[in-house]
């Protein structure tokens, strides 16, 4: 890797920062450049603009979110084992990785209704994470840890609903059982789920 292209992922991975504490509007250039100490200018030469840098933020936190959530998942045997090591590797980008916690549920939150070209990478991204959760879940199928009839999708929406509700209860609300209470649903849910 560059020097330049170093200096972009640090300065992408300091703009996913701000997003994930302030939401996607409120990240600009010139936030950027008194975080991190550049100048507007020099920014303004990487991303041209907000548009831009909103969108390349985003793709950062994809690519930090493959590398925190989605690879760890995928490299705990398959079953009911990964499924729960799933939720264990987004609690980590939800709590530790990020201050503010999910870019992608903040991105969401701010976006749902918004046509534009942020609008539709974050439906790629919530989307491509949900088949994600789906296969995972197959795979738990497959291995006989699932029951052969389970809907897989519903299963799918479930988990994100829990996760949406541990990110409102723990963000916006500071339930200190929160984290609690997202296992005791996680746990009915697998339990529903069970062969």
């Amino acid at each position: 890797m560059s020097k330049g292209q170093a200096t972009k992922l640090a300065i992408l991975d300091e703009a996913v920062g701000i997003a994930s504490r302030i939401g996607f509007n409120a990240l600009t250039i010139g936030q950027l450049a008194e975080q991190t100490g550049m100048s507007k200018s020099g920014l303004f030469a990487h991303f041209k603009s907000k548009e831009a840098l909103q969108l390349e933020t985003l793709e950062r936190g994809r690519e930090r979110f493959t590398d925190i959530v989605i690879r760890p998942t995928l490299a705990t045997p398959r079953g009911v084992q990964r499924v729960r090591a799933m939720l264990d590797h987004w609690l980590v980008w939800e709590t530790q990785a990020l201050e503010g916690g999910c870019v992608f549920v903040t991105g969401s939150i701010e976006f749902d209704d918004q046509p534009g070209a942020l609008h539709d990478a974050l439906v790629r991204n919530q989307s491509d994470w949900a088949e994600t959760i789906q296969v995972v879940v197959r795979t738990g199928i497959a291995e006989g840890d699932f029951r052969a009839d389970l809907d897989v999708e519903q299963f799918g929406f479930s988990l994100q609903g829990l996760i949406y509700a541990f990110h409102h209860l723990s963000r916006l609300l500071q339930d200190p059982k929160a984290e609690e209470k997202l296992r005791a649903g996680f746990e009915n849910l697998l339990a529903d789920a069970a062969a």
